[in-house]
């Protein structure tokens, strides 16, 4: 416990004799701060990409939940009168706030982009759609399954369940892939700098002999290692995760598109993400670096 305080003081206060125990530059000073901007680069990208996801799947999960079709197959001189059959069903249905019956012009368009504009709806059995808008309550499937089954016999109920859970559970695993890699990086940003702790600690060994014999004290020669490498990963990583900022700021927005990447961004509080970020790169390579020098000081004689 008192190895920490005096590391925390001496993080936050510092000691330019101390300071000196470590190299300010060289090979471990750069790989510290090259690597902690990286990753704090990538960890950026993929959390945005993990909130993005998230409000992606928030956004299919609720428009899929608060719509449905009602598809009429029945002959052709029967599909205006069994049209206007399920119509009166829906709206004595509770819980639907609306429905109407798509023009041919709004189902020639939907059949557009694999049949071509010049789609001829009056030669073709295309059966008839009913769009329905759901209330906040909802309604229930089932019975109104069961009421079109009787006095519609050509209607076919669609509640797009079949199609809300794929996609919902895609943009989920989205969401939990991007936490996942941003664990990944925090972890490779731990490996890295415990390494390079490790180098410098073996590179100055003869320099802590010496301190050793004038009767510093382990702890003080750790703060040192510790102080120094922090700061070190502190600074590449705001470097990095503003840089990663700007970048996914640069990102086209997408405007109403519900893809993935054209969405990748912070909103909201989501921008306290990159704001913290930093602070928990300093804060593993803290621990990992005072992990490194008690390990090693205790091998070095």
């Amino acid at each position: 416990m008192t190895f920490g305080r005096n590391t925390l003081r001496a993080l936050l206060v510092g000691d330019r004799h101390a300071d000196r125990v470590v190299p300010p530059t060289g090979f471990t000073a750069q790989l510290t701060l090259f690597v902690s901007g990286a990753m704090a680069f990538l960890a950026v990208f993929a959390l945005a990409l993990s909130l993005a996801s998230g409000r992606l799947a928030d956004r299919w999960g609720e428009e899929l939940a608060r719509t449905a079709t009602i598809r009429i197959v029945a002959p052709e001189d029967q599909r205006a009168i069994q049209t206007a059959a399920a119509l009166q069903v829906l709206s004595t249905t509770p819980g639907i706030a609306g429905a109407r019956a798509l023009t041919d012009e709004e189902q020639q368009a939907l059949l557009a982009p694999w049949f071509g504009q010049e789609l001829p709806l009056d030669t073709l059995p295309v059966p008839r759609l009913i769009e329905i808008e759901a209330a906040d309550q909802g309604f229930d499937a089932t019975g109104l399954r069961l009421r079109l089954a009787a006095e519609v016999p050509g209607a076919v109920l669609d509640d797009h369940g079949r199609w809300r859970e794929p996609l919902v559970s895609a943009a989920q695993r989205m969401r939990l892939l991007g936490w996942t890699v941003a664990l990944l990086i925090v972890g490779t940003v731990a490996a890295m700098v415990t390494l390079a702790a490790n180098a410098a600690l073996a590179a100055n060994a003869q320099v802590i002999a010496v301190l050793r014999l004038v009767g510093a004290t382990d702890s003080y020669i750790a703060n040192a290692f510790v102080r120094r490498f922090t700061l070190r990963a502190l600074v590449g990583s705001v470097v990095g995760a503003i840089i990663g900022v700007i970048a996914v700021w640069l990102m086209p927005s997408g405007g109403d598109s519900p893809g993935f990447l054209t969405g990748l961004g912070f909103t909201g509080a989501g921008w306290l993400v990159p704001v913290f970020l930093p602070l928990v790169c300093a804060a593993v390579a803290l621990f990992a670096t005072a992990y490194a020098a008690s390990r090693a000081l205790r091998t070095l004689t």
